[in-house]
């Protein structure tokens, strides 16, 4: 079992930053695939980034590319999403969630077996 916390969220303006953090804990955290996910008032749940603890690579979709990154703290079992150049577009709850499958990248929702509780972001305009 992985227990999963996401934190961070907030509101801010276009333009702006924030760093959204997702803590892991029940297992090893470097063992499986992390990927992020965020959903927008009446709009389905959508691929953000994947994570690969195998290469250290993340695959991000292509609305964010270039504005949002990834890093890791393993001693905190803590991964972050790293959210610059906000657009009200970005509007929506993020979601962290982790894969009992081996990876690298998975940014199909059925592919995660293990969710976090969201955090609200909020980019006014």
């Amino acid at each position: 079992q992985v227990q999963l916390v996401e934190s961070g969220g907030g509101l801010v303006q276009a333009g702006g930053s924030l760093r959204l953090s997702c803590e892991a804990s029940g297992r090893t955290f470097n063992t499986y695939p992390l990927g992020w996910f965020r959903q927008a008032p009446g709009k389905q749940r959508e691929f953000v980034a994947a994570f690969s603890w195998r290469s250290g690579n993340t695959l991000f979709a292509d609305s964010v590319k270039g504005r949002f990154t990834t890093s890791r703290d393993n001693a905190k079992s803590t991964h972050y999403l790293q959210m610059n150049s906000l657009k009200p577009e970005d509007t929506a709850v993020y979601y962290c969630a982790a894969s009992n499958k081996p990876g690298p990248f998975y940014s199909r929702i059925s592919d995660y077996d293990y969710w976090g509780q969201g955090t609200q972001v909020t980019v006014s305009s």
